[in-house]
Parts: structure tokens; C-alpha cells; sequence
């Protein structure tokens, strides 16, 4: 997916480094994404995560707090209140661009960030959180040899995780006063709380008081196999899937207009000149995205010219029965068509053979359920055959083409 480097103000003005997703096609929605402290925005999951999101339609921003990923403070000089500050401060820059984000997301401490930033965030409809921490102060157990010298000069630097992080004074003593469970109960936004049980440095037991504390609509999903970075591929695959399922049913996913493209035009526009994928818009609703397989060069994002090809003949199909037995009132309960699509030789057939010596064969296998008889089964095939796509490739078309402008 496209994605642009950037950076702006924090909450005191330090410049703050971020990355925004954005998808292929129109802009839909636009999610913020605050990540662990100890870790960059460019983290795997995280990755994983705005990529699936990117793909459904929704532009996400990444950023890394101010003192981490060479944002050009110490981390130990900052306290909690000013790492959600900055969350907020990243809304209100995407409220800047005409990009308010209406879905929150936040691992770890950074999830619990998400909880106590999203009441400044008026367009945040939707808040997930991984790995969050209901007691933060319980996270000074990790660094606990850590504390005298933290007492004694200030900072020092700490474990948390798989990472190191120099933390200060302010910031462990701003751990002990966060309210999260008033935060997630005075939330009034949709939840979805995600956790691994196996997580060792921010037990189960923390998304069970999130979730207990806030208030319907909720959801929570366990990541079974997931270590609390969520480091294994397929965890944050399937972390990445639910979260874009279950976003799009809070966030307002409508298709923009396509400008100047008037009614019963499909306009077809390139979309990753580097690849093949391309963005497709017809009418004010409809949007989808072409691409090759890996295999073949592209990235694999959406139907081929030839699988679309054969969804045109397959959703044809099974309309054009459907309308028949509908007429004739036949029990047909569902229609379900698989269409395949193969290039054959034909070896003897002179005219293949002068437009190239191959030709194109699309097999259709219909499956009709119902209690229908053999003979009205019999005559639901033979009106597959008058289908308008069907016949349109078997009789040939003419195609005209002419240069704009």
C-alpha cells in the first residue's frame, strides 16, 4: 500500500517522527495507531496491522512518542500524561488534514494510552486495544532492580519485554495515578479488547478488568499462541483480520463519489505503477481493486482481469436462474456457480490458429439446491446458457477504442 513519511508537532511542539498508511484505493476511514513505549511505530504488528487495515479502505498513522525512534528527547524526561498527550496531539493533526480518525488503537501501555486519550478525540467511534494494562503501576515489577537508580540518578534504562527503554522519575510516578478502569467506563465508544493469555509482561487478568469496567458495546478476543509483542506472524495476522472486521461495523465505511464518472462508466486508474493493481469505481457506491498474483508480478490484492472476468459469468449465471425459477415459482432454495477459466490449444481450428493458436474455455459447474424435479433442474441449465455474459463470450464483442482528449 501507498504510505507517506512525515512528521508533526507534539504536544509541546517536539517534532514527532510518524509514517501514514493509506490504501489503494479511496481514503474510507482513517485509524490512529499508538504502539508500545518500548518499541517504534514500525514495529511488526503493527505493521501487519495497518497494512489489513490499509486494504479495507482505512488510512493509518504511526508514530513514534517523543524520546523513542529518534524523536529527538530522551524518553526519560517524559512523564504518562505526556505520552497520551501526544496521542492526542496526532488526532488533532489528522483533524488538521481533513483525516480525523474515527478508530483508536493501542498496544500495551500504548493501549492504555488509547483509553485515556479517546475522550479528547470527538470523531473516535471505535477503540481497540492489545496488551493493555489495567494497573501500569504493576509494571515497575519488570524493572524493580531498576528503581534505586531510577530513586538515585534519575533515570535509568529498563527492560520491559524484549526491549530497552530509559525511563525517569516522572514517568514512574506518573504510573500510580491512572485511572483506567474510570476511563474505560466513562469510554462511550465501542471496545474491542484483545489479549493473549500467555502474555508475560502484561497478564490476562488486566484485559478482563478493561473489559469488565467498560460499558456495552464490547468485544474481547484471546490471541491463543501470541507473546505480548505479538512477534508471531500469524498472531498479528489474525489480530490484524479481527480488528478490520469488527471496525468496519462501527466506522462509517460509505464509498466517496467518484468525480466525473458518469453512470454506466466503469473508470479503471492505475494504482501501484511500480506492480499491476488497479483501482476501479463505477457509480457513486461501487469500488474494488484488480491485481496479479505474486506469481506473476503484482501483489496480489485483488481479482485478475480473468477472475473477473469469470465473476462476471458466474454472478450472471446464477441471476439469470434465479430470475427464471422465481417466474416459474420452482423450489429452487440457492444457486451456487464455480467458474474456472483455462486457455486450450486448438490445433485444428484455423481461425483459433490465426488469432494465436489458442482459445479460451471458462468451465461452469452450477449446483441448485432445492426440491426441485429432474426435468426443472434439466431446464435450469439450459437457461444458464442464455445468461448475458455467457452469450456475449460466446458470440464475441467488438471493442472500440479511442484516445482521451
Amino acid at each position: 500500500m501507498p504510505s507517506e513519511s512525515l512528521t508533526f508537532p507534539g504536544h509541546d511542539g517536539t517534532p514527532l517522527a510518524a509514517r501514514l498508511e493509506l490504501p489503494a484505493g479511496p481514503v474510507l476511514a482513517t485509524a490512529l495507531f499508538a504502539h508500545c513505549f518500548a518499541c517504534g511505530g514500525d514495529i511488526a504488528a503493527a505493521q501487519r496491522i495497518a497494512a489489513r487495515l490499509a486494504a479495507a479502505g482505512i488510512a493509518v498513522l504511526r508514530f513514534d512518542f517523543t524520546g523513542i525512534g529518534g524523536a529527538g528527547e530522551d524518553f526519560a524526561t517524559r512523564s504518562f500524561a505526556d505520552t497520551v498527550a501526544d496521542l492526542t496531539a496526532a488526532a488533532r493533526f489528522l483533524e488538521g488534514r481533513g483525516m480525523a480518525p474515527g478508530l483508536l488503537i493501542g498496544h500495551s501501555l500504548g493501549g492504555t494510552a488509547a483509553l485515556l486519550a479517546a475522550s479528547g478525540m470527538p470523531s473516535v467511534t471505535a477503540v481497540a486495544v492489545i496488551g493493555a494494562s489495567f494497573a501500569p503501576a504493576a509494571m515497575a515489577r519488570h524493572f524493580a532492580d531498576a528503581m534505586p537508580e531510577i530513586a538515585a540518578e534519575g533515570a535509568a534504562e529498563v527492560t520491559l519485554g524484549s526491549a530497552r527503554l530509559r525511563i525517569g522519575r516522572d514517568f514512574v510516578a506518573g504510573l500510580g495515578g491512572i485511572e483506567v478502569g474510570t476511563a474505560a467506563a466513562a469510554l462511550h465508544r465501542a471496545l474491542l479488547v484483545l489479549h493473549a493469555p500467555r502474555d508475560m509482561v502484561v497478564g490476562i487478568e488486566n484485559a478482563t478488568r478493561i473489559f469488565l469496567a467498560a460499558k456495552h458495546p464490547k468485544s474481547f478476543v484471546t490471541l491463543d499462541d501470541a507473546d505480548h509483542m505479538i512477534s508471531d506472524p500469524k498472531e498479528a495476522d489474525y489480530a490484524a483480520g479481527v480488528i478490520a472486521a469488527w471496525a468496519a461495523h462501527y466506522l462509517d465505511l460509505a464509498e466517496p463519489a467518484p468525480e466525473g464518472v458518469p453512470e454506466g462508466v466503469v473508470r479503471v486508474s492505475e494504482a501501484d505503477p511500480a506492480r499491476f493493481a488497479q483501482d476501479i469505481t463505477a457509480g457513486p457506491r461501487h469500488h474494488l481493486i484488480a491485481d496479479e498474483p505474486v506469481a506473476q508480478g503484482g501483489t496480489d490484492r485483488g481479482l485478475s482481469p480473468y477472475g473477473l472476468l469469470s465473476a462476471a459469468l458466474g454472478a450472471c449465471t446464477s441471476m439469470t436462474i434465479r430470475m427464471y425459477a422465481r417466474r416459474k415459482k420452482w423450489p429452487l432454495d440457492h444457486v451456487r456457480v464455480e467458474v474456472s477459466h483455462r486457455k486450450l490449444h486448438a490445433e485444428d481450428a484455423a481461425a483459433v490458429e490465426a488469432a494465436g493458436g489458442r482459445i479460451d474455455v471458462f468451465s461452469r459447474e452450477i449446483t441448485l439446491a432445492g426440491p426441485l424435479d429432474a426435468e426443472q433442474r434439466a431446464r435450469l441449465v439450459e437457461i444458464a446458457d442464455r445468461c448475458p455474459v455467457h452469450r456475449t463470450l460466446s458470440h464475441g464483442a467488438t471493442v472500440e477504442t479511442r484516445l482521451a482528449g
